[in-house]
């Protein structure tokens, strides 16, 4: 970890480093990033400190979700359940058009609430254009509910609205994203 100066900015990481939001750690994102996440920025062709607290709460939540489930997000299921876009920006943000995800957006002054992770995972370190996942059309609905061993769609709006609750440290520790699972009161 480095400690950005005074007149570093986030969106230049020093090489070898990427740029980690503070409100990326509460949306979940843990190091070393899992694969998953890892697989989907690398389609995307954007940067990890480009993903907003909404997409990486989602995004997170989506992994450790499928995970509890005992399979891995793949970027098809991420484009089945939403689209990933970007604002005027670059910053990437989740929309969905059948779900109902809600994500408690952090505090104002959150961009200045960075800091620098050495890279040793081969993430891309500036900026880039977002390349769209592909919008599979061989997965559904039914899909969905059968690759996540849910019996309805019910289920599958309840798990998705509650989603904050999977990226709470026991469930990142759970699913093995954490190495701790009780919170320090330090």
């Amino acid at each position: 970890m480095k400690v950005p100066a005074r007149t570093d900015r986030a969106c230049f990481p020093p090489p070898g480093y990427v740029t980690v939001y503070e409100f990326s750690l509460r949306a979940g994102l843990r190091f070393p990033p899992s694969s998953e996440l890892i697989d989907i920025l690398t389609i995307c062709g954007v940067c990890l400190s480009q993903f907003s607290y909404r997409a990486m709460s989602i995004v997170m939540g989506l992994i450790v979700l499928f995970r509890d489930r005992g399979v891995v997000l793949s970027s098809e299921c991420l484009s089945r359940m939403g689209r990933l876009f970007s604002d005027a920006q670059g910053r990437i943000s989740f929309r969905s058009k059948w779900l109902d995800i809600r994500t408690r957006d952090p505090s104002k002054g959150w961009i200045s609430n960075f800091f620098y992770v050495q890279n040793d995972w081969g993430l891309q370190e500036k900026w880039g254009k977002l390349k769209e996942l592909p919008v599979p059309l061989h997965i559904g609905a039914e899909d969905l509910l059968r690759i996540l061993k849910l019996p309805d769609l019910d289920a599958l709006h309840y798990e998705v609205r509650y989603l904050s609750r999977y990226v709470d440290e026991e469930y990142l520790f759970k699913v093995g994203l954490s190495t701790q699972a009780g919170r320090s009161h330090a």
